[in-house]
């Protein structure tokens, strides 16, 4: 059992139990879907979790049940409806969240003013960008699970991504704190049909993992070996927390990523005050010194995340370019 207890008219019910529940097919809380940035996907934002982080920015359907049932054959449904507006096909390869951010900056200025924003990659056309609910960018072909995490119960998401592949030709990516990842898990997974896995890995050292999520990161530094050897594409984040988890566990984490296949994509996210959690954001040079340290250790892939939150003036955008440029972002 994970730290999976959530919210319920004012009581606690394990989170597979309140958000999840089976007849005939599976059905799951969510909360939203929609076209995410900078994802630039069909995100499926579930409700309840196994993990409860202190720094939890969906903590208000993630902690506490909040949203409507749907069923697979809904899931599916839905993203069979998305798939109509796709404007950019991406190989499997490509299948992550790290990719959409070589594509497009999200400034919509391409749409609003007809002028490419300075920083713009230049590979998509006007006719490419389309609005949603978080701002203007492409649609990829892929749907993903994310916001609330219970892939210990994996028979759901293996239920979803066998109806969706039957639908549609999207591929099918689940965001994760990797803590339901079990090998039976990962080969159930696999066989159904799931594509990737944006693994959050949220501290190294363990007894700050437990401080900071509420249970124990053992086997989830295992994950992204066994997520290679079953054939997924990887990508995996982490999150500076000033005092909490800082150059040092990052790069341990890089390592651990490096030593399997230097180029699996890696993000830095910057820390932001949320939930329960309410330590300070890290600096500029806190970032790129994180940058560099991962970079050290042999990945190529990297980039950093969150970026206005510690880059708040045009001068500290032009002082970040000026030292790691702009695949940075």
């Amino acid at each position: 059992m994970g730290s999976c207890l959530v919210k319920v008219n004012g009581r606690s019910e394990r989170a597979c139990k309140a958000t999840l529940k089976y007849d005939k097919v599976w059905y799951r809380l969510i909360k939203s879907i929609m076209l995410s940035r900078p994802e630039d996907y069909l995100s499926i934002y579930q409700s309840g979790c196994n993990h409860s982080c202190l720094k939890c920015h969906s903590w208000y359907f993630t902690q506490i049940a909040n949203g409507h049932w749907l069923s697979t054959d809904e899931i599916a449904n839905n993203a069979k409806e998305y798939e109509k507006i796709v404007t950019v096909k991406e190989p499997r390869k490509r299948a992550t969240m790290w990719h959409a951010t070589d594509l497009c900056r999200h400034c919509g200025s391409c749409v609003v003013s007809g002028r490419r924003g300075e920083l713009c990659p230049k590979k998509l056309s006007k006719d490419q960008i389309v609005l949603s609910p978080q701002g203007y960018g492409p649609a990829r072909n892929i749907v993903a699970f994310t916001g609330g995490d219970i892939v210990c119960k994996a028979e759901f998401y293996a239920e979803a991504a066998e109806k969706i592949k039957e639908k549609t030709n999207l591929w099918v990516l689940i965001e994760t704190n990797g803590y339901g990842l079990t090998p039976k898990n990962l080969d159930l997974l696999r066989d159904a049909g799931v594509d990737s896995f944006w693994l959050d890995i949220k501290a190294y050292d363990e007894k700050i993992y437990r401080k900071l999520c509420g249970t124990t990161n053992r086997w989830i530094l295992k994950t992204p070996e066994w997520i290679l050897e079953r054939g997924f594409v990887l990508e995996v984040c982490t999150l500076y927390i000033p005092g909490w988890v800082e150059v040092d566990q990052i790069k341990a984490i890089a390592k651990i990523i490096a030593d399997l296949d230097v180029e699996i994509p890696f993000t830095i996210l910057a820390y932001f005050p949320e939930y329960k959690l309410k330590v300070r954001s890290p600096t500029l040079m806190e970032m790129i010194k994180a940058y560099l340290a991962v970079k050290d250790v042999g990945l190529k892939n990297v980039k950093l995340g969150n970026i206005s939150v510690f880059a708040k003036t045009q001068r500290d955008l032009d002082i970040l370019l000026s030292i790691l440029g702009d695949k940075v972002l």
